[in-house]
Parts: C-alpha cells; sequence; structure tokens
C-alpha cells in the first residue's frame, strides 16, 4: 500500500483538505520549481535557447506516460475548452446526427457542442442521471437507442465530476467505434488515478489539465490526438506548429507546411517558462507511483469513510454510490433534503474542507490524506448532520 506522501506538501497538520477534485496543493518540490521559474523570468538573459525546448519535451512526455502514449501524439494547450473546440474544428458534425453527452457533465466537454448545434444541422443527446449512478449503461443505451439518429461524437468525461461515478470505457469506447463515431474523453477527473491506456481504448481524443489530481497548476493542460487525426488543421496558427518558421532562419517563412505530429496542435504562447516545469514534476510523481497505488490508497480511503456513514446511510440519513459504480478516489454524499444549512461552512470553521457540487458533498481524498483526515471528516460529519 502507497504510504501517505503528506510529508511532501505544506499541509499544516490541523487542516483536513478533501478537495483534491477541485484543487490540488502543490509539492513541496513543485513550489520551489516555480520560485525559480519566477526568478529565471526575471534575469531572462540567463535562459540558454535550448532550455524551451527542454521544458517542452519533459512535460509532453510525462504527459503522456500517464495513458500510454506516445509524446509526438500529445499537445500542450491551457485547457479543457480549448482542447474540445479543437476537435470541434477537426471533425464537423454531419447534419442530422446526435452528439452525445451527460447531464451535468461539466462545461467543457457540453458547451462546445450546445453552441454549435444551435443552428440545428445535428442534435445534442443529453444522457440523463441514472439514479443509481450507473452511467455506462446509460450511456451504451444512448448509443443503441432504436430509431435514433446515428451518433457522430462520444464527448464524456471518464468519471462524473459530481457524483463520482465511473464510466466503463472501454465499454462505451467499443459501442461508439462500432457505429462510426468519434470517441472524445475528458479525463480530467481521472488521469493519474483511474486507468486509462490509450493504446488498448484507442480513443479519438483525450483531454486532460493538471491543476486536480495530477499536483500541478492552472494553465496546464494536454490533448491526445490519434494518429488518423493529425492531419487536421489546430485551432492556432503558431511558427512552431509549421515544419521551418524560425526567427534565426535568414529565411522566416522557409517551409510552412505543418509538422507531421499532434505538436502542431500546441497552443499560441506555449513559452511560458513558470508554469511547464511545474506540471511536469506532479505529473511524474504520479506515474512514479503508479495509477494502481494511487487507487489502492484513495480506494482504501473512501471505503474506510462509506464504512464510517455506514449507520448514517442505512438510517437513509446519507446516500452514495454502491462501490461497483464509484470512482476509487471520491466519495459524493446525498442528502434527503439536500445538503443541510451551513454544513460546508461549519466543516470549514473545523478547517475541513469538502465541496458542495449540485446538491451533493464531494469528498476526494489525495495521497496527502491519512485516515485520521478520514475519521476527523466522519465525525465532524455525523456531528452536523444529528
Amino acid at each position: 500500500m502507497l504510504p501517505s506522501q503528506r510529508a511532501l506538501f505544506d499541509i499544516p497538520s490541523d487542516v483536513c483538505y478533501l478537495n483534491a477534485a477541485s484543487y490540488t496543493p502543490l509539492p513541496l518540490a513543485t513550489l520551489e520549481a516555480g520560485r525559480a521559474a519566477v526568478g529565471r523570468k526575471g534575469r531572462p538573459w540567463l535562459i540558454d535557447n535550448d532550455f524551451a525546448a527542454r521544458q517542452y519535451d519533459r512535460t509532453r512526455k510525462a504527459a503522456a506516460r500517464l495513458i500510454n502514449a506516445d509524446a509526438a501524439d500529445v499537445a500542450l494547450i491551457p485547457s479543457i475548452s480549448y482542447g474540445v473546440a479543437t476537435v470541434a474544428k477537426l471533425i464537423p458534425v454531419p447534419p442530422g446526427l446526435r452528439v452525445i453527452v451527460l447531464k451535468d457533465d461539466h462545461s467543457s466537454p457540453v458547451l462546445e457542442w450546445t453552441t454549435r448545434a444551435r443552428d440545428g444541422a445535428f442534435t445534442v443527446d443529453t444522457v440523463q442521471s441514472p439514479s443509481d449512478h450507473d452511467w455506462t449503461s446509460a450511456v451504451l443505451a444512448a448509443i443503441a437507442r432504436p430509431g435514433a439518429a446515428p451518433v457522430a461524437v462520444v464527448s464524456i468525461s471518464s468519471v462524473h465530476w459530481a457524483d463520482g461515478a465511473v464510466l466503463d470505457m472501454a465499454a462505451i469506447a467499443g459501442a461508439a467505434h462500432a457505429g462510426g463515431a468519434i470517441f472524445l474523453v475528458d479525463a480530467t477527473q481521472g488521469a493519474g488515478v483511474v486507468d486509462l491506456d490509450v493504446r488498448t481504448l484507442d480513443p479519438d481524443f483525450v483531454v486532460f489539465p493538471t491543476y486536480k489530481w495530477l499536483l500541478g497548476p492552472y494553465g496546464r493542460a494536454f490533448i491526445y490526438v490519434a494518429k488518423r487525426y493529425q492531419g487536421g488543421i489546430p485551432l492556432e496558427q503558431t511558427s512552431y506548429g509549421r515544419k521551418a518558421v524560425r526567427a534565426e532562419q535568414n529565411v522566416y517563412f522557409t517551409d510552412t507546411d505543418y509538422v507531421s505530429d499532434a505538436r502542431r496542435f500546441d497552443m499560441g504562447e506555449r513559452d511560458h517558462f513558470i508554469s511547464m516545469e511545474m506540471a511536469a514534476i506532479g505529473m511524474e510523481m504520479m506515474a512514479d507511483w503508479g495509477t494502481q497505488a494511487v487507487a489502492a490508497r484513495l480506494r482504501a480511503l473512501t471505503g474506510r469513510l462509506a464504512e464510517k456513514l455506514h449507520d448514517a446511510a442505512a438510517a437513509g440519513r446519507i446516500s452514495f454510490p454502491q462501490v461497483q459504480f464509484r470512482t476509487p478516489h471520491i466519495l459524493s454524499l446525498g442528502f434527503h433534503g439536500g445538503i443541510p444549512d451551513g454544513l460546508v461552512q461549519k466543516l470549514a470553521a473545523q478547517k475541513i474542507y469538502v465541496a458542495p457540487r449540485l446538491g451533493r458533498l464531494r469528498v476526494s481524498p489525495h495521497v496527502y490524506n491519512e485516515d485520521a483526515d478520514i475519521d476527523r471528516f466522519a465525525t465532524a460529519l455525523l456531528a452536523g448532520i444529528r
């Protein structure tokens, strides 16, 4: 069992932080790298010419390692919405077809399609929230619905951000591809914790950021682009997306053909010497620990919490998804009549931090949490709902 990694973070002993699904604290090593990077930007004459290229290479490799991808198949982007917009530019949806999304999924894999569908050319088919949190069965039923229009795109999260339910990506990928649909995975709440092997799954696109489970900063995200789509036109036009547009050359526009891999989709102004290394450090930590070890530790923590809330659940005071439908690292709690008034604030006053999400209380520990954090939260929660 992977032990608690609390010593690697600046978390005071009296703080019970159970909100990794919103954003995680940065490791001490990342904080130090950030401080050094700010100083580096203050003295740019000390930055050697190859420094930026090394940073991009390191970070791209770290992201690719998390999903077992080739580094050349991963682009550096600023956000999930940027990645989804990139996909939408690459694959115009034919008229009369469907794009499948999840009810109350996060905005990024949804709003791009609902906005583009307003002209009536295609429809957005929203899979409704299943009462038992079995999103996989609901999505598969939507794809195979008799009499429905063919599916052009399945644009969904691998883990639902609000109820913590995990979706069977392999089953959904098989159904999507069998019908000729594009499969776009938002792995924001899963990358680094839930297995996602692109060589096995063969998704068309995968997007994920660093600021949540990957222990990194804001403004750093990635898109995996399957090789079959790497010939498309990127969202932005950049010099480094072309084969030979370089300031140090005698002829600036020497070769304006695109580079042949996913690097053509890199964001503009990727030269951010402060957060690039910071993003790499957290991802490398997660990859070194390994998905299975991280998941096992977090499963033990959320399982411990579920056990402590068993009696309250049996009495109907609290509900949460059955273990077969929930992800290892999130336990989303429902309450009859909604979250009790003031509960989140009362917990925060005790330095216990969780997040209210769509009428539920989302508890999301990470590798810095300990059994004592779970016990402390459970005690305070039960006292707060009497």
